[in-house]
């Protein structure tokens, strides 16, 4: 099975800890790496993985530590650690002008990667249904989620995990609106699957990440072009505290807004999201 060993400091005990990535890669040409939401993994990529190497590029899609098939540390769930994955991705497989492309929590590892090492080997990026740049509502962010919501949900999946997980899936598709048109019972149950059989620890402290980095000054160091999709029906990450304010702070980006999408278009709209997401990488 293909793993890459990137080995980090721990940030508690700096002692220097070996993380296993698990990764696929598929086809041949322009390298274009898939970094999935939370709390699932690279199968989340299903129906872009078979369109992108269709088209002809090379496809790498990883799980995050602590989900899908990738080790799991107790530490080390900071952005820059997880960029630094990404980072050691990239460098074992010679990587030069890639694509990243960031679903959910995965655009954070796009700007913080880029933040962290520069885009000397990247040609575009590209932000999915994106928590870019800031979650949490504060006085000067007033559409991002409220505090109290976010510390619900940690609760929650301290007190219950798999019984949070059963019913995220559903705000995260918008699901009594799509039920039977663009999304079924099953997949909802595939999710679950997945999720639930992510590490405990990693779940609550990668969520803690999204919940609370500011990624707006960091926006800056995003100097690649930079697609931006995301769907206007988003209840989950609001489109005005996430994509709008994304695209208003990254100088080289286009927006391009779904209608009646909901959070987990790469599912939902998978026809309307491949071929933004070909017409980006053909431009």
């Amino acid at each position: 099975m293909p793993f890459i060993t990137n080995t980090n400091t721990n940030t508690n005990t700096k002692a220097k800890e070996q993380v296993d990535i698990f990764y696929e890669d598929y086809g041949s040409g322009q390298p274009v790496i898939l970094i999935h939401g939370w709390p699932l993994s690279r199968k989340s990529w299903e129906q872009q993985v078979w369109k992108i190497v269709e088209e002809g590029y090379r496809c790498i899609s990883y799980d995050r530590r602590g989900f899908g098939t990738s080790s799991s540390p107790w530490d080390a769930y900071d952005y820059s650690a997880l960029a630094s994955d990404l980072n050691a991705i990239i460098e074992e497989l010679g990587l030069k002008d890639a694509v990243i492309v960031g679903f959910s929590m995965g655009g954070g590892e796009v700007v913080r990667y880029l933040t962290d090492y520069g885009s000397s080997r990247i040609a575009k990026a590209a932000l999915i249904s994106s928590i870019i740049p800031l979650v949490k509502k504060k006085s000067d962010n007033p559409d991002g989620v409220p505090e109290d919501a976010l510390e619900g949900i940690i609760d929650a999946l301290q007190k219950d995990r798999v019984g949070f997980l059963k019913e995220f899936s559903k705000g995260f598709y918008n699901f009594e609106e799509n039920e039977g048109k663009r999304i079924s019972q099953a997949q909802l149950d595939y999710d679950f699957t997945i999720a639930s059989f992510a590490s405990p620890r990693a779940t609550i402290q990668a969520a803690l990440a999204w919940m609370h980095t500011d990624f707006r000054p960091e926006l800056k160091n995003v100097t690649v072009p930079t697609l931006i999709v995301h769907g206007d029906a988003d209840a989950t990450v609001p489109i005005e505290t996430s994509a709008k304010q994304a695209h208003d702070g990254i100088k080289y980006s286009t927006l391009e807004v779904i209608k009646g999408a909901p959070h987990g278009l790469n599912v939902t709209h998978p026809d309307e999201l491949n071929e933004i997401l070909i017409s980006f990488l053909k431009k």
